[in-house]
């Protein structure tokens, strides 16, 4: 059936919606492709539904071929199986509770690893059964604290998300590289470039963790990469330690008046002022901050933490969030210093931290804090610090956390150099999950020897939606979107202009003759609307290439365009059909 303007449900807008910030979300709604239903919701219109199946199929054909098999499952689920997995709680705010009229309680699925491990344990019972990867393409729910920038981070979203069922870890490394591999191709047919990166298992688990991120300016991740090849998120960076310090010969630790001296500025300059150093002036490197937190963990607990890094660095809460995963991290109010009076705000030390001493508080500290390095730091008194304060002779924290920001310029921690810093969006992960899930719901089969073994369990997914979003950021100009010939949601705009009745005949034999070759077409059929209007349509909605059959006829010619390049070139009309089919079959 072609597709035709005058009756597609379909209205472009001139101006940008109010809540867009990025580029994509602009221009899909403007274009026509999705309508805001709700924050963070959003409904599908035929374009861009079109394009979506687009992306799913070529997910579907590289899965397919990796030997994995498509299901589905519903998308409300019941409580129990994520009760045994303790995600039910672990979850948090993060996922969308209800209650059937029988008062039986459900969630709205923002993952399925609970539902794919009990339907392979209904169903398999031998090692003759596995390997067996089994995927769906399916509609996911998350309760965004800040849904932002239209379909890259909604509450409601499209995800392919598979999962394989191994023996042993032997067998879940190749599984893993199997999806590893189709990922790298799958992403490629998209378009997209793309950087793999080491990334933190977080609430999923499992000894490997890989994401797939899209560089861009807009991305909400921060990722590393050195000239060796190293290559993490941000959260998954590891610092390297130096070597600890004999204790032998470093001077006493001595208390200080520091006054007026609440922030590490402030410190450094006093410090340098009233307290100078004989080798070197102070910086803000040998300074020791204390940053109190609260841990909101998953049955609802409250505990006071303290963090303890480098004065020249800041807590990254994305890394500090993962470490402390799943608990939560929420700021330490005055309500909290009115609970703990050994805090004295602006001047915390770790004379009263650890939970052995007077604020009973645990204390981690950055892992370059080992034992013989010295410090300046809170005095736990107003307007007082204590200097020359030595790790494990005068201090011992409770243990180490990797919290402080990473630099540019921060060495790789596998030594291939310097790491520079990026932003990108993540639109795959893949985990090795291991045992946890089969443990915990008792996912077993018989092995070779007729004993009872843990099935191992690898996690596979990819943001569908999410996907079609990076692709319009990467894939539009000021005039509108430019799709890529494979995902677009036709392969050639004809637009018919004037009021010729012969340039309306003309178009509607063009169009119905390439859509019997097999080539998509959009045909701008709309009889009282001006040139103007259709070609900016055009170029909002992003064809890439483009049939206009106007003034020219009256010469045997028409207007071939390309919506990339721009170029365009006069086609006899008797050669539009051909000429078009060779160009949308490259």
């Amino acid at each position: 059936m072609l597709m035709r303007m005058s009756t597609l449900f379909l209205r472009t807008l001139r101006e940008d919606p109010v809540e867009a910030e990025v580029a994509s979300h602009k221009l899909l709604v403007r274009a026509g492709y999705v309508r805001r239903a709700a924050p963070g919701i959003y409904t599908w219109l035929p374009l861009g539904l079109k394009v979506l199946r687009k992306i799913e199929g070529i997910v579907r054909e590289e899965m397919d071929a990796a030997g994995a098999q498509e299901v589905h499952f519903p998308a409300l689920l019941p409580r129990e199986p994520y009760e045994a997995t303790n995600r039910w709680s672990d979850y948090g705010d993060g996922i969308f509770k209800l209650k059937d009229r029988k008062g039986a309680d459900y969630l709205l699925a923002p993952t399925h690893e609970e539902m794919f491990t009990l339907l392979v344990k209904d169903l398999y019972s031998s090692y003759k059964d596995l390997p067996l990867s089994i995927y769906q393409i399916q509609t996911k729910y998350r309760d965004e604290a800040r849904p932002r920038a239209g379909i890259l981070r909604g509450r409601e979203f499209t995800m392919k998300d598979s999962y394989s069922f191994d023996v042993d870890d032997a067998g879940l490394e190749k599984s893993y590289e199997l999806h590893r591999e189709a990922y790298v191709r799958i992403f490629a047919r998209l378009g997209l470039d793309f950087v793999i990166v080491s990334a933190m298992s977080g609430a999923m688990g499992g000894s490997r963790s890989e994401e797939f991120l899209h560089p861009t300016a807009i991305g909400e991740d921060t990722f590393v990469r050195s000239p060796g090849g190293y290559a993490a998120n941000v959260e998954a960076v590891t610092t390297l330690a130096p070597a600890p310090i004999p204790f032998e010969g470093l001077p006493a630790a001595h208390v200080e008046d520091t006054p007026d001296t609440p922030t590490i500025e402030t410190l450094v300059a006093v410090s340098n002022e009233r307290h100078p150093r004989a080798d070197r002036p102070w910086t803000a490197a040998d300074t020791l901050k204390n940053v109190i937190v609260v841990l909101k963990h998953p049955d609802g607990t409250r505990e006071p933490l303290a963090i303890g890094v480098p004065g020249d660095r800041e807590v990254d809460a994305k890394r500090l969030e993962a470490a402390l995963s799943p608990a939560e991290v929420e700021p330490f109010e005055a309500a909290d210093f009115a609970k703990h009076p050994a805090l004295v705000k602006g001047y915390i030390g770790p004379g009263v931290l650890g939970s052995e001493n007077a604020s009973g508080i645990r204390y981690l500290v950055d892992p370059r804090v080992v034992d013989g390095t010295a410090w300046v730091t809170g005095a736990d008194a107003p307007g007082r610090h204590v200097y020359d304060l030595v790790a494990g002779r005068d201090f011992t924290p409770d243990g180490f956390v990797e919290a402080a920001e990473v630099k540019e310029g921060d060495p790789a921690p596998d030594g291939s150099g310097p790491l520079e810093l990026a932003r990108g969006i993540e639109i795959g992960h893949i985990f090795a999950l291991g045992r946890r899930f089969a443990q915990a719901l008792d996912l077993k089969v018989l092995d070779e020897n007729g004993k009872q073994v843990v099935v191992t369990m690898g996690s596979y997914g990819i943001g569908v939606t999410r996907a079609m979003a990076c692709v319009a950021e990467g894939n539009h100009d000021d005039k509108g979107l430019v799709w890529p010939r494979a995902l677009a949601p036709a392969d050639v705009h004809v637009v018919a202009t004037g009021k010729d009745a012969a340039v309306f005949e003309t178009a509607e034999r063009i169009a119905a003759e390439l859509q019997a070759q097999g080539v998509e077409v959009l045909y701008d059929d709309r009889p009282k609307v001006s040139p103007g209007v259709k070609f900016k349509d055009a170029e909002l909605i992003g064809v890439p290439t483009v049939l206009v059959v106007g003034k020219g006829l009256a010469e045997g010619t028409v207007e071939l365009k390309d919506r990339r390049s721009g170029d365009s070139e006069q086609v006899p009309v008797a050669e539009a059909v051909n000429r078009v089919t060779a160009v949308v079959r490259g």
